[in-house]
């Protein structure tokens, strides 16, 4: 394979132990100051503003609300397997709306995509129209979640 063919996916980026000070902060609450934060990691309130711009700018973080799914009673993990290019794929699923999360993998499934819908009706209308419609997926396969036990975001920068 020539060096053109294996093109690496992007530099992460080197964070530093303050911005991972920073960053570990808003996973504990993400609505705290940035005076709150500044007192906790040594910096002023417009040094923690500009090092936050500069993470959510990069893509390194995202600053969210992350609620219980108000009125959407129905949540499934869906395993795709694909015929040819799998990043197409998962690139359409990314622009379908009730899909919350795409992640291209190793193993059984190409993709698996987790999906938020009103009802069940929902996601039979979400598998059998547009998931199963978008060319290349071969086969799908639905985890349905009975009870959503432990969802956290706070695994820390390591």
């Amino acid at each position: 394979m020539s060096p053109a063919a294996r093109t690496p996916g992007p530099k992460p980026v080197q964070l530093d132990d303050v911005s991972k000070a920073i960053i570990e902060q808003l996973q504990g609450d993400g609505r705290r100051s940035y005076a709150e934060i500044g007192k906790a990691v040594g910096l002023s309130e417009a040094a923690v503003r500009q090092r936050v711009q500069k993470l959510t700018d990069s893509g390194v973080m995202q600053v969210v609300a992350v609620t219980d799914p108000m009125g959407f009673y129905r949540q499934a993990m869906i395993g795709i397997r694909v015929a040819g290019d799998t990043t197409a794929v998962a690139e359409s699923l990314s622009r379908l709306p009730a899909v919350d999360y795409v992640v291209l993998t190793a193993g059984s499934f190409d993709i698996l995509a987790e999906v938020v819908c009103e009802n069940d009706d929902d996601l039979i209308d979400l598998l059998n129209k547009q998931i199963r419609g978008i060319e290349g997926v071969q086969s799908t396969e639905t985890f349905v979640y009975l009870k959503l036990l432990k969802q956290f975001y706070n695994w820390g920068t390591r």
